[in-house]
């Protein structure tokens, strides 16, 4: 139900951390340690002391499917918005072998991003840092210093208490946008500076929105100038010079926004074009209603996602082309770090595993697809040839910088043009071979921490696979539950339960599948968006320029640092996510990836990515407490001016941050 939020909240490791541990050392203090045999094999209830990789494990299974499943927006999709409900064992299959798909996938590619020492994945280092200071049994050798543990406690226990304020009794703190109460009438200013607009100078006291996409205490300090440069140039330079000269009529529209509309700004009632069923276009009753309309920031969002997978494409091959020929040639002779030859006294998983999990999942894929009418059989071929062929160039982005560029618009772009005027067909083959590969790279994060912390490869295969399979089946049944028990669910009135990224999820499938990106960026039925697909080329053309500008003045430092695929994909998620969450997470990283790094080291390696942490800890357990004690059951903290009633008739979507015109068009009207 996290997912549904406005600000997406993530049961991470140090919850599950936090709250197993207590469980752990109680159960290892009074289980019985009486020995069984289970089909030959000994085993215990209690075998020991509850130790760090039993934690980590259990971490594992919990935190890594803690996300709701990608395939869930498809049954929402079709229970909400196209009448054209499947039946409960359906949508259990889809979300299940898009989710599991992957792990096989990432059998194939671990020996290039597991074991090189240069492939770091900095989030787990965060893991390892927290679970390290959960099991720690040094003395303190210094009074004046905290130890790790106490810090941990009193972060997480301060942040549980201050998240009451943004997250039930004050919202509005989370979201102030200061700027825009000096003329609350002037719709430019509103468009500018409030939380629903550019966000200018908004300012995000809540950790949620801070931590939400940058990411600040975790992604390196030089990949989060490239998320600046991007993200600056993109939000404060391109939009307002697209907006303000009403390029596509964007004045029409509110500045950043992902809903459709049609001509004179009015919402796209997708129903008027659909035939009967719902997963087909009606091509003359779209011809007579019109083509679809969006914002002119959400329209360039897609060019630049365009611009980015073809630059991760060329930067790898660029950069990293040579590394992963020579690995892939001297696999089997070359010297291995430390960590690597720990990792030896474990057996490896076989190859025979992965293999008899792709085939099993295969087969089961194309019944599903097949039967239940989600896509034709040789459209679940090609999204798995998409994903096989971007596991190792996105997975070694975010090894090195934290930043996952994702494949969803290429995949969305590559059906919509196969498959014109099926929107469930579409997102369907957009889930297999977006999430085939963000799952193998999942997978492969979970085998690094194992490698970090010296966990079995077999063992980790095993929960990551047996604690996926039944997180599909919770997440499907909350989803559902929710749909059917929530009021105003995916509205603004519905607020905390907004729904943004379904609503992009419905858009893409409206812009890609049920009109086809052809009546969109093309040139067919008033399209008009066809510019953003020059995104591919200069996307393909910048790591080139830089690349050759590297070679030939090495002495020039910065331009080492400069990564496309990063700076490109910093705006991905714009919209769902607002600029304001992008501003204040990157503040947040100048304080702490550069300023504390670099002039309070000793403080940064030992408590930063504790810090991260504890924050999140913090959240989302005070979240979970604030959900069932009061939100299940309909009770809201009295509306006053910090917590404004979202169903109020005088007010709108802006309400929360008192900027009334942010979510208007240029003409003041609220669409």
């Amino acid at each position: 139900f996290f997912y549904l939020r406005q600000a997406n909240i993530v049961i991470s490791y140090s919850v599950v951390a936090l709250l197993s541990l207590p469980m752990g050392h109680f159960m290892a203090a009074t289980l019985p340690t009486r020995q069984f045999k289970i089909f030959g094999a000994k085993c215990s209830l209690n075998p020991g002391p509850f130790s760090i990789k039993e934690h980590i494990l259990i971490g594992t299974m919990v935190a890594c499917n803690s996300g709701t499943a990608y395939a869930v927006d498809i049954v929402i999709l079709q229970k909400l918005y196209y009448g054209s409900e499947k039946p409960f064992i359906a949508g259990m299959l889809l979300v299940v072998t898009t989710q599991v798909f992957g792990f096989a996938v990432a059998g194939a590619v671990r020996c290039f991003l597991v074991r090189p020492a240069h492939m770091i994945w900095p989030q787990t280092l965060v893991v390892a840092s927290l679970f390290r200071s959960l099991h720690s049994t040094q003395v303190q050798d210094n009074s004046n210093r905290m130890s790790r543990m106490k810090y941990f406690l009193l972060v997480s226990g301060g942040m549980f208490l201050y998240y009451w304020l943004p997250g039930f009794i004050f919202p509005t703190i989370g979201v102030l946008s200061w700027m825009c109460w000096i003329a609350p009438d002037n719709i430019v200013l509103a468009q500018l500076t409030g939380s629903y607009g550019l966000g200018i100078g908004t300012i995000a006291l809540d950790w949620a929105a801070i931590n939400s996409f940058v990411y600040p205490l975790i992604t390196p300090w030089f990949a989060q100038v490239n998320i600046l440069v991007g993200f600056v140039m993109l939000t404060y330079v391109i939009a307002p010079w697209a907006y303000y000269s009403n390029l596509w009529g964007s004045k029409n529209f509110p500045i950043v926004v992902p809903y459709l509309y049609t001509e004179d700004g009015n919402e796209y009632n997708i129903s008027m074009v659909m035939k009967d069923g719902g997963n087909g276009l009606d091509v003359a009753a779209y011809r007579a209603y019109g083509p679809i309309r969006m914002d002119s920031f959400f329209a360039l969002s897609y060019g630049v996602g365009f611009a980015a997978l073809s630059a991760t494409v060329v930067h790898v091959l660029l950069y990293n082309g040579k590394d992963i020929f020579e690995r892939w040639r001297y696999s089997r002779v070359e010297s291995e770090d430390i960590h690597t030859r720990l990792m030896s006294v474990y057996p490896e998983v076989p190859d025979w595993w992965y293999g008899l999990l792709f085939v099993s999942m295969f087969a089961l894929s194309m019944f599903t697809c097949v039967m239940w009418d989600f896509m034709p059989w040789w459209a679940l071929i090609l999204a798995l040839a998409i994903a096989l062929l971007f596991v190792l160039p996105v997975g070694i982005v975010q090894a090195v910088t934290n930043q996952q560029p994702g494949l969803n618009i290429v995949t969305e772009y590559v059906i919509g043009y196969l498959l014109p005027g099926h929107a469930i067909a579409n997102v369907t083959f957009k889930t297999y071979g977006f999430l085939i590969n963000i799952q193998a790279i999942s997978f492969i994060t979970d085998l690094k921490l194992g490698h970090y912390m010296k966990i079995p490869p077999r063992v980790m295969f095993m929960v990551q696979l047996i604690s996926a399979v039944i997180s599909c089946i919770i997440n499907l049944v909350v989803a559902i539950w929710l749909i059917d028990t929530r009021p105003n669910v995916c509205t603004e009135e519905g607020y905390p339960y907004t729904c943004r990224s379904t609503i992009t999820f419905y858009s893409a499938s409206i812009i890609w599948g049920a009109i086809g990106p052809a009546r969109t960026f093309g040139s067919t039925d008033g399209a008009i968006y066809g510019p953003v697909q020059w995104g591919f080329l200069i996307g393909a053309i910048l790591p080139l320029v830089f690349w050759l500008a590297s070679r030939k003045f090495p002495h020039v430092e910065w331009l080492k640092y400069v990564h496309w695929p990063v700076l490109l994909a910093a705006t991905s998620n714009l919209p769902p996510g607002f600029p304001y969450m992008y501003s204040n997470g990157l503040f947040v990283g100048f304080i702490f990836a550069f300023l504390l790094r670099r002039y309070r080291y000793n403080w940064w390696a030992r408590y930063n990515y504790l810090t991260s942490a504890a924050l999140d800890t913090g959240v989302a357990v005070s979240a979970l407490v604030i959900f069932f004690a009061f939100q299940a059951w309909e009770i809201q903290f009295p509306y006053w001016w910090g917590n404004p009633d979202p169903s109020n008739p005088d007010l709108n979507a802006a309400s929360l941050d008192h900027c009334y015109q942010g979510g208007s068009n240029f003409y003041g009207e609220q669409l």
